[in-house]
């Protein structure tokens, strides 16, 4: 009985010894100088490139200017999905619009806006707004952490379908583009 009591001591003893020794080394550990930051994942000036698809759905109104000429406008809504190693987000809401003319092509505005309401401007232009069209976009700037973004991007129409009441949806294809981010993001107060 009495070398249980005496084992049941020693037990206790390195159960002690055994937590006192790692409480020093996590101390230890955690008084260690922090890693070094990561770096952005783009220089100051360095092109990201990127691409995408975009579905989007809204409305078109008509205006018949003689016989041959159907001008429209449009205003559309929708998903926009990047991919890339350096691309500015994943996801972000896509609303465009803007004045499509079979004679004089198709002029637009258009907002990117991420899941933190931060926004991505752009200015497009192409042929007349139809499935198989070419579209250019500008990027002209944007808010909060794309404050300052600059870029270029093209996508054409796969599908482009008129239904009643107005109503139409497009599926964007070989969306690629890229950007350069402006001075707030490389100064490091954004997150890119």
């Amino acid at each position: 009985m009495e070398r249980t009591a005496s084992m049941a001591r020693g037990s206790r003893l390195s159960l002690a010894t055994r937590w006192a020794a790692c409480a020093v080394l996590t101390w230890v550990a955690g008084c260690e100088r922090p890693a070094a930051p990561v770096p952005n994942a783009a220089a100051t000036g360095e092109w990201r490139t990127f691409e995408g698809s975009w579905s989007a759905t809204g409305t078109r109104q008509f205006v018949d200017l003689g016989p041959d000429r159907r001008v429209s406008t449009f205003r559309l809504t929708g998903s926009l999905l990047l991919s890339g190693e350096k691309r500015l987000g994943v996801g972000f809401r896509a609303q465009v619009m803007g004045l499509s003319d079979p004679r004089t092509g198709m002029v637009g505005r258009c907002v990117w806006t991420d899941e933190r309401g931060d926004q991505i401007y752009s200015e497009l232009k192409g042929d007349a707004v139809g499935s198989g069209t070419r579209i250019e976009g500008t990027i002209v700037g944007g808010s909060g952490r794309y404050t300052g973004v600059t870029g270029d991007y093209t996508f054409r129409w796969q599908s482009v379908v008129d239904s009643e009441n107005d109503e139409v949806s497009g599926r964007v294809v070989d969306l690629k583009g890229r950007v350069r981010t402006g001075l707030v993001a490389q100064a490091g107060k954004v997150n890119p």
